[in-house]
């Protein structure tokens, strides 16, 4: 996994496993402008607005994605950036995810195309003794934290599946994502209940992740449109790994109606050897 190829940075860069997102542009990703004008009356149920988050993005089709992941262990933080496009109906997607520099400014690693579908995660240029031209197959659900942070980037489909288990959601008021008017909203949302709540596609790995967080209660702040739609969503983790990591996971949706086409690697040339950690 990409995480293991970030041990490295421990002692040079960072710390464990996969980070970044505040990092990636407060002006892009985080694109808030204000906090907050228009009507600012609060919906009748705050909760049950971002619950359905999910079924607006399926109804909607597709959407471009970036996402951002940031990491702190130590003192120390690491910046991971992806940018792609995902089917919200197809439930699939396509991601490129871009690895930080080293201390020294020099790439630490090509980018890696990350293919997203139910159940699994598809890698090239992976690294680690994978040859350039193979792709890595990974089993979403068997991964302790479902693919929430392991892939550098968290699959936007389970970002906005998560949020069917929104608990505690405080309606903040209105703003801007990217020029967009949105509604701000500020919660908790539970894995497990998010599990039971999900779409098949999106169920195996949450039930995967409420098991390997040590915590089922993870802070978002969410950002919806007019018809409902997730326009922006930052999640907030914390693990143990050799210590506390919090990471911080963003990802915004735009360009709702742009075409998003997923090719899956023929069976030979995904790569059946040993993957190097």
């Amino acid at each position: 996994m990409v995480v293991h190829q970030h041990r490295r940075l421990r002692g040079r860069v960072a710390g464990a496993l996969l980070a970044a997102g505040v990092t990636l542009a407060v002006t892009e990703l985080s694109g808030c402008a204000g906090g907050g004008a228009g009507d600012d009356r609060p919906p009748a149920d705050a909760a049950a607005v971002v619950r359905g988050a999910a079924d607006a993005l399926a109804r909607a089709g597709t959407a471009q994605a970036r996402t951002a992941m940031e990491m702190a262990t130590g003192g120390t933080r690491v910046t991971i950036r992806g940018e792609g496009g995902v089917d919200f109906k197809n439930r699939m997607g396509q991601l490129l995810v871009m690895l930080p520099a080293d201390v020294k400014g020099k790439a630490e690693h090509r980018p890696i195309t990350e293919l997203l579908v139910p159940g699994a995660l598809y890698m090239k240029n992976r690294g680690a003794g994978v040859p350039d031209d193979k792709w890595v197959r990974v089993d979403t659900t068997a991964l302790a934290d479902g693919n929430l942070v392991t892939g550098g980037a968290t699959d936007p489909l389970v970002a906005a599946e998560l949020l069917r288990g929104a608990q505690e959601v405080t309606y903040v008021g209105e703003t801007e994502v990217a020029g967009i008017k949105v509604r701000h909203y500020r919660g908790t949302t539970d894995i497990g209940r998010a599990a039971g709540s999900a779409s098949p596609e999106a169920r195996g790995a949450l039930e995967a992740a409420a098991k390997g967080f040590s915590k089922d209660t993870v802070p978002f702040d969410a950002y919806l449109d007019e018809e409902g739609r997730l326009r922006k969503v930052r999640h907030r983790f914390t693990y143990v790994n050799n210590g506390v990591i919090d990471v911080s996971s963003t990802t915004l949706l735009y360009g709702f109606g742009t075409p998003v086409t997923v090719v899956l690697p023929a069976s030979g040339d995904i790569y059946a050897g040993k993957i190097a950690e």
